[in-house]
């Protein structure tokens, strides 16, 4: 019987000038069977320049960097590597900071106040569709949205009668797999394909359908006649 194909490692991008705290990451990587570092930068000139080789699944980013700001390579990252999951690691937890970072693309901000174990286990969460945030952090951007005044969101712009979004028929083949309940590893083995894959199809199908989550996916999906209803 011919046994299923192991997943595909995680693919770390690492920008991180603090020597103490990068060899910890690299050591807790190495480590590690499902994760491998791609790619090891000091700089915001050298964090710049490992975009121009193949993609990372997850880039973890420092923004103090000696020859500027962190969020140019977030910024960068999020232009020249679109599937690839940002997050920063840092020392900064000032609203400016963190909200400058959301903005350039970060899906994830944690504080250095964490171990290398546990830092594996957030890039496996980001990489997974999470957005891990220091407990800090997620208290600060509460407040501030606590405090802002309450405003009615624009609502997104509804497609024209009779118009789906176009999703190619491999997005569709995983749309209706997540409709069933397969996860993203089970998807993976179904199709034959990494899991890097099945993320970067289930990323391009939110974006198509304007929603955030699987369930606004399928309802979505239903809605323009994708789906069966």
């Amino acid at each position: 019987m011919q046994s299923s194909p192991s997943p595909s490692p995680i693919h770390v991008a690492l920008v991180e000038d603090d020597v103490l705290f990068q060899n910890a990451i690299v050591t807790a990587i190495a480590a590690s069977p499902d994760i491998r570092l791609m790619s090891l930068a000091s700089t915001r000139a050298q964090g710049l320049q490992s975009l121009q080789s193949a993609p990372a699944d997850v880039l973890l980013v420092d923004l103090g960097l000696p020859d500027g700001s962190g969020i140019d390579v977030i910024r960068a990252a999020h232009a020249q590597w679109p599937t690839c999951a940002v997050m920063v690691c840092t020392a900064f937890g000032d609203e400016a900071h963190v909200l400058q970072s959301i903005e350039a693309g970060a899906s994830g901000y944690l504080l250095k106040d964490s171990e290398p174990e546990n830092m594996l286990h957030e890039i496996r969460s980001l990489h997974g569709g999470g957005s891990p945030i220091s407990p800090l952090i997620a208290r600060q951007i509460l407040m501030r949205f606590r405090a802002a005044p309450l405003v009615a969101p624009a609502a997104a712009p509804a497609p024209a009668a009779g118009e789906q979004a176009a999703l190619s028929s491999r997005e569709k083949e995983v749309l209706e797999l997540i409709t069933k309940g397969f996860t993203a590893d089970e998807i993976a083995r179904l199709m034959q394909v990494s899991q890097h894959t099945v993320q970067t199809y289930v990323r391009r199908i939110y974006s198509k359908l304007n929603v955030n989550s699987r369930a606004e996916a399928i309802y979505e999906a239903r809605h323009q006649g994708i789906l069966a209803a």
